[in-house]
């Protein structure tokens, strides 16, 4: 794992205390919970992490009229997980690959718990139809984004490249700006792990003609090293326009709580996350993949006791 340094945690703590100020005006205990505000750590622009945890506070202000819900932008799944470690987020959004790392690096698994599995994240690897690059070994020298720093993207990439051997010039740029670079032939190729569709890969697509590269090898790879995380995969022909379905490598998403989460209204959250599928999927495709069956199914980080209740509560018959 990439440990984070002084000025981006500072960064980050301050940008949570600022969503915090902004919607409860710095008050932060409350009566029924303990708290009075709920904060959602999501990912950086052009990310389904950003959009689907923006959409899911607003179904969580919804049914929990008696607190303030606020997002944070944030660079996804490591950024996510040290704001809920150090308490600066009550919820965060991360990959399961960074979540075992990073637990193994702190041990956080104490202080971390899971609402449930939601979604699976799917690794691009794009360029512009007219590149040279063919496969991943082609990648070799030149000038890639690998995500925002702290990312779930730098996080799968740099296991990706470890395990490979592939060494590149990487460049560190959130979903949007990456697509941007790539169309403007600033990098030669792109980096992404996130939901189907990726906002920023879909309007690239719609741009210009884009190829995906084909990771059925890397994906083996890093399945024979890595099987509770990583799992071949294939991004489906539908996904963006006029792209082909290409083979590569799925990764499980968490919704993250802090293990002090007053249990209720865990038990809460929770139900709002399964009650407002229908809701999320209609404005998220990914959100279609959120079910009570798959939702337990989080691998080594433990339920929160709250979840835990609410799924033996409403147990599929």
């Amino acid at each position: 794992m990439y440990p984070m340094g002084p000025n981006r945690r500072t960064v980050l703590l301050s940008a949570a205390g600022a969503a915090v100020a902004a919607a409860v005006g710095g008050c932060s205990r409350g009566p029924e919970y303990g708290i009075t505000e709920l904060v959602v750590a999501t990912g950086p622009p052009g990310a389904v992490f950003r959009e689907i945890g923006a959409k899911f506070a607003i179904l969580l202000q919804e049914a929990l009229p008696g607190l303030e819900v606020a997002t944070v932008q944030t660079g996804a799944s490591l950024d996510n997980l040290y704001l809920l470690d150090e308490g600066a987020a009550d919820l965060g959004f991360t990959s399961l690959d960074a979540v075992l790392s990073y637990e193994d690096d702190t041990g956080a698994g104490a202080r971390l718990k899971a609402v449930g599995r939601l979604y699976d994240s799917f690794v691009h690897l794009v360029v512009l139809d007219d590149s040279p690059v063919r496969e991943l070994s082609d990648l070799e020298g030149l000038r890639v984004s690998v995500g925002s720093v702290n990312s779930g993207t730098e996080f799968t990439v740099a296991e990706i490249l470890e395990e490979t051997g592939l060494t590149v010039e990487s460049v560190r740029l959130d979903q949007a700006a990456s697509a941007d670079a790539l169309s403007a032939g600033e990098i030669d190729a792109m980096f992404s792990l996130t939901g189907l569709p990726t906002p920023a890969v879909a309007e690239l697509a719609e741009r210009h003609a884009v190829r995906l590269i084909d990771l059925a090898d890397t994906a083996d790879v890093m399945a024979d090293v890595y099987p509770e995380a990583y799992f071949p995969a294939t991004l489906p022909a539908t996904t963006y326009s006029e792209v082909p379905a290409c083979p590569t490598i799925s990764i499980p998403n968490l919704l993250l709580c802090r293990a002090d989460l007053d249990d209720d209204l865990a038990y809460r959250v929770t139900d709002t996350v399964y009650r407002g599928q229908a809701r999320l999927a209609a404005q998220r495709p990914e959100a279609a993949q959120i079910n009570v069956r798959t939702g337990i199914s989080t691998g080594v980080v433990p339920l929160h006791p709250g979840s835990e209740r609410w799924y033996r509560d409403n147990k599929p018959a």
